[in-house]
C-alpha cells in the first residue's frame, strides 16, 4: 500500500568509526504527490524557555487544522471522517484478498484528502474522485458499522457536483466554488455589494472580511458569521487561545507579549481594528529568535480574496545565515530607488522591512502539508506604509526539497544543455534563495497605491498580479551587478541560473502540474506563466526563444541582458495596475498570458516528465515535539522525534485536534 523510496542521506561523524543513522527524507509517494520530512537544526540548542514556546505555539497551530477543512469545503469534515472511520475500523483490518484492491484505493483517496485538507486537489484546485466505486463504499460502510451523511456521496463521486474549489473564470465565481467561504446561495454580486457598502476608507482600514463567512439570513439578506470564540469555529479557536495563553508565559520580550495578547483578543472577539493592533505589535517583534504566524492571514483560496485561510507556522531564526537576508533589508531603499517603475508609484521612505531566514519548527492549516518557503506579512498595505513588514526565507524547508531531488534526472531532461545544467548546479540553490529573499523582503514591501485606490481595486486578479510583482521585482535585481557588489553573488553571470530555471518552469515545465485540457487556476502558477509569457511575447529581437531538437522544445536564453531589461519593462507596467488599481488591466494580462495552456506542448511535457517517475508535488510531515516534564509538572525539557509516517500523523491529528462538528 506504500511506496517509500529513499533519496537522501547525511551523515556525520560520532566517533572515528561510527556515523549517525542516516536521515531519510522521502516518507511516501502517491499519485502525483511525496511526502517528504525536514530536520530542525538548531532546536537542541535553543534556551528551556524558547523550547517551551515552541512547544506551546506549536499546540497553538494545530488546533486549527478542522477550520481549514471546513473553509476548504463544507462537506470535507463530513467526508474526512466518515474515511477515517472505515478505515480505522475492524472490517478495514481483516484479510480479505477480494476487498483488498478496493481498500488500497481508499488508502490512497484517504491520503490524498489529507494532503489536501479536502477532496480538491490542494494546487489545481479540481475535484479528485475515488479509484473505488460508490456502490463499494456504501457497501463497506455497511459491513464495517461507519454510519455517514448520504449528502456526501454525490460530492465525493459526481464530477459534476462542486467540480472546482476556487474557480476564477466563470458568471459568477461563488456559485462555481465549493470552498465555504460564503453560504449557499451567496451570489459573487450581493457578496461585492455587501462588501462595498461596509468598506473602511480610513486612514487605519479594517480589513473587512478577513475572519467571516457571509450567509443568507431566512429573509435572503445577507448575514455576517465571525470567525471567533462563540462564533464560527469557536471550539478549535478557544484551544487556540488556550494555547496561545501558555506561550504569553514563556514569551521572550515584552513586545512578543503584546503581539501574543492582541491575537488572543482578536481569537475571543473577532474585532478586526484588534487585528490591526496585533499586526503592529508582531512587526514590531525584531528582537525575538522564536515567531510564528497564527490566524487567518492569506486570501488565495476566497475567489474574491477577501476572506483568509487558517493557517499556523512556528519557526526561530537561523542566526548565520539571517546576515544574507539582513544585507537585502538594510539596502531597501536602493533596490526602491533603482526600480524601473514610474516614480510616482514608489515608496518616498521605506520604513520597517526586514528580512530573516528561519527554520521551520510546526507547520499547519494552509501552510500543512504543502507549504510556501517565503512569506511576507502583514497583508495589509497600509500598515507595510507606516509600519513595515517581516519577510522570511524557510532554509530547512528549501534544504529538504533539495535534498530529495538530487539524482533525480529532472534538468537533464528540460535543460538545454551541459552549460545551463552545470550553470545550475554552481548557482541555483544560492539564486533561488536570493529570488525567494528579494520577493519576499523588497518585492512585496514595494511600491505604493496611489490615493483613493484600496486593496481589492484588481479583485479576482489581485493575487496574481501580486504574486507577478514581487516575481518580477526579484529577477530584476538578481542581474543587477549591485548584489555582486553586495557579496550575495559571487559574480555577474550567476543570476542566468535562475533566469533559465524560471522562465523554463513559467513556460514549460510547471505544466506537468496541469491536467490535459485544464487552463491554470492557482495565482503562483498564472503568475509564473503571465512573466515568462509576456517576456517571450516581447523578446522582439530573440532574446530568448522555444527550439525544437529531435522532437523536443527547449528553451534558449541568447540574450541574458536584453531579458532582463525586458523583465524590468513588465515591472513597470505590473506596478502601474496595481498602483493604479487599474482592473481592466489586469484581466486583460492574466487572461492573455496567464491562463491557457498550448496543448500539444503539454502533451510533451507531461510525457517527458512520466518518463522520470517524479511526483511534481511535495509535502512535508512534521517532527513530533514532547515535552517531559518533573514530579511537580513542571517542563524540564522539550525533545523532538522525526519517526512518525505520514498516515500516522494524520490519524493522530485528527484524534488529538478534531474539535468541530461536521457542520459548521
Amino acid at each position: 500500500m506504500k511506496q517509500l523510496l529513499s533519496i537522501a542521506v547525511i551523515g556525520v561523524l560520532l566517533t572515528a568509526c561510527q556515523k549517525q543513522p542516516a536521515f531519510t527524507y522521502t516518507v511516501d509517494k502517491f499519485y502525483d504527490l511525496e511526502i517528504l520530512r525536514y530536520q530542525v537544526p538548531g532546536f537542541d540548542s535553543l534556551s528551556l524557555q524558547q523550547k517551551k514556546l515552541v512547544y506551546y505555539l506549536s499546540e497553538a497551530a494545530l488546533q486549527g487544522r478542522d477550520i481549514l477543512f471546513d473553509q476548504n469545503g463544507r462537506y470535507n469534515l463530513r467526508i474526512r471522517r466518515t474515511l477515517e472511520a472505515l478505515y480505522t475500523s475492524e472490517w478495514y483490518k481483516n484479510e480479505d484478498e477480494d476487498e483488498n484492491e478496493n481498500k488500497e484505493k481508499l488508502e490512497k483517496y484517504l491520503k490524498r484528502v489529507w494532503f489536501s485538507n479536502g477532496i480538491h486537489h490542494h494546487y489545481s484546485e479540481d475535484k479528485f474522485l475515488p479509484e473505488f466505486s460508490q456502490q463499494w463504499f456504501v457497501d463497506a460502510c455497511a459491513q464495517a458499522g461507519v454510519s455517514y451523511d448520504p449528502a456526501i456521496l454525490p460530492v465525493m463521486f459526481d464530477p459534476t457536483v462542486m467540480p472546482k474549489r476556487t474557480s476564477q473564470s466563470g458568471n459568477d465565481l461563488l456559485l462555481a466554488s465549493a470552498g465555504n467561504y460564503y453560504g449557499e446561495g451567496v451570489t459573487q454580486a450581493a457578496a461585492e455589494a455587501w462588501y462595498e457598502s461596509h468598506k473602511d476608507t480610513s486612514a487605519e482600514p479594517k480589513w473587512i472580511g478577513l475572519n467571516s463567512q457571509l450567509v443568507l439570513n431566512n429573509k435572503g439578506q445577507i448575514e455576517e458569521r465571525i470567525y471567533q470564540v462563540g462564533g464560527l469555529y469557536g471550539a478549535a479557536l478557544e484551544r487556540v487561545v488556550y494555547w496561545l495563553e501558555k506561550a504569553l508565559t514563556v514569551a521572550e520580550n515584552e513586545q512578543q507579549a503584546e503581539a501574543i495578547r492582541q491575537m488572543i483578543a482578536f481569537n475571543r472577539t473577532g474585532d478586526l481594528h484588534t487585528f490591526n493592533k496585533y499586526c503592529i505589535a508582531w512587526v514590531k517583534d525584531l528582537q525575538s529568535r522564536v515567531d510564528y504566524v497564527n490566524g487567518f492571514t492569506e486570501t488565495y483560496s476566497d475567489p474574491l480574496g477577501i476572506t483568509g485561510t487558517w493557517e499556523s507556522l512556528v519557526n526561530f531564526k537561523d542566526l548565520e545565515a539571517t546576515k544574507r537576508t539582513q544585507v537585502i533589508s538594510d539596502n531597501a531603499q536602493w533596490f526602491e530607488d533603482h526600480s524601473t517603475t514610474d516614480p510616482q508609484y514608489k515608496k518616498e521612505e521605506v520604513k520597517g522591512v526586514t528580512a530573516k531566514v528561519i527554520t521551520a519548527a510546526i507547520l499547519a492549516g494552509d501552510c500543512y502539508p504543502a507549504t510556501p518557503i517565503g512569506i511576507n506579512l502583514p497583508n495589509a498595505n497600509w500598515i507595510r506604509k507606516e509600519y513595515g513588514s517581516k519577510s522570511v526565507t524557510i532554509d530547512n524547508l528549501v534544504q529538504a526539497y533539495n535534498e530529495a531531488a538530487k539524482g533525480n534526472g529532472f534538468n537533464e531532461e528540460f535543460m538545454i544543455d551541459d552549460h545551463i545544467r552545470h550553470l545550475y548546479d554552481l548557482y541555483g540553490a544560492r539564486c533561488g534563495d536570493l529570488h525567494t529573499d528579494l520577493h519576499e523582503c523588497v518585492g512585496h514591501g514595494s511600491g505604493k497605491l496611489m490615493p483613493g485606490v484600496t486593496k481589492d481595486a484588481l479583485k479576482e486578479h489581485g493575487s496574481t498580479i501580486e504574486e507577478t510583482r514581487a516575481d518580477l521585482f526579484a529577477l530584476y535585481f538578481l542581474g543587477d551587478h549591485k548584489l555582486v557588489e553586495l557579496g550575495l553573488l559571487p559574480n555577474d553571470e550567476a543570476y542566468q541560473a535562475v533566469y533559465y530555471q524560471q522562465i523554463m518552469n513559467g513556460l514549460m515545465t510547471q505544466l506537468v502540474r496541469i491536467e490535459p485540457g485544464k487552463d491554470i487556476e492557482e495565482a503562483h502558477m498564472r503568475n509564473r506563466q503571465l512573466i515568462a509569457a509576456w517576456v517571450y511575447a516581447h523578446a522582439c529581437n530573440k532574446e530568448l526563444e522555444i527550439i525544437e531538437r529531435d522532437g523536443k522544445h527547449f528553451l534558449r536564453i541568447n540574450d541574458y541582458p536584453g531579458v532582463r531589461a525586458i523583465v524590468g519593462q513588465m515591472l513597470a507596467e505590473i506596478q502601474r495596475v496595481t498602483s493604479e488599481g487599474d482592473y481592466a488591466a489586469a484581466k486583460e494580462l492574466v487572461e492573455t498570458y496567464a491562463v491557457h495552456v498550448d496543448p500539444e506542448l503539454h502533451q510533451e511535457i507531461l510525457a517527458r516528465y512520466q518518463k522520470l517517475n517524479l511526483a511534481p508535488y511535495k509535502g512535508f510531515v512534521n517532527p513530533v515535539y514532547t515535552a517531559i516534564y518533573d514530579v511537580n509538572g513542571n517542563i524540564t525539557d522539550v525533545t523532538i522525534d522525526y519517526s512518525e509516517g505520514y498516515i500516522n500523523q494524520h490519524l493522530r491529528y485528527s484524534r488529538d485536534y478534531s474539535l468541530l462538528p461536521d457542520i459548521n
